[in-house]
């Protein structure tokens, strides 16, 4: 894997504002089946990272319960609108909150990037030794450009085998 991240990044990344909800969140998540987001600023420069398991720690921290709420909520979005289950009691409650608390205040902050020239090979290095499943690929000002993720080395090995 010798090609740099240019070549393997997904350049329609999803994204989301520092200000936004954790609901906002959970929605993008579930709408593109996907379980992270670069956070950026209003200049697109990135700042953190939210994930899955970032927002279920927060709703376990606010004792919404132990149930792996999120991931429930990303299934039963496939058949139902979120508005739908949100009506539900059980999830009232989980709702709220995310409802109520701002991405900020949940994100990683010290986030793990790469530039477009950076190998295919140092990004899946940094991935294994960080225990990370993408790296946001951004310009010299820090503004978001692409993002690699574990599918996307992967689908680039399967892609350039000879």
């Amino acid at each position: 894997m010798d090609c740099s991240a240019s070549k393997i990044m997904t350049i329609d990344v999803k994204s989301i504002r520092f200000d936004a909800t954790l609901d906002e969140a959970v929605k993008i998540l579930a709408e593109n089946k996907i379980s992270g987001l670069p956070v950026v600023d209003r200049y697109n420069k990135l700042i953190g990272i939210i994930t899955e398991t970032d927002i279920v720690n927060q709703l376990n921290k606010l004792h919404v319960g132990s149930l792996q709420l999120l991931s429930i909520l990303r299934t039963l979005s496939r058949f139902f609108p979120l508005s739908d289950i949100s009506k539900n009691t059980f999830f009232k409650r989980g709702f709220e909150l995310l409802s109520n608390t701002r991405v900020e205040s949940v994100m990683l902050k010290k986030v793990c990037t790469a530039k477009a020239e950076t190998s295919g090979l140092e990004i899946a290095g940094i991935m294994k030794r960080e225990s990370i499943n993408r790296i946001p690929i951004v310009d010299d000002e820090g503004k978001l450009i692409g993002i690699v993720t574990r599918s996307d080395l992967i689908n680039h090995l399967v892609e350039n085998q000879s």
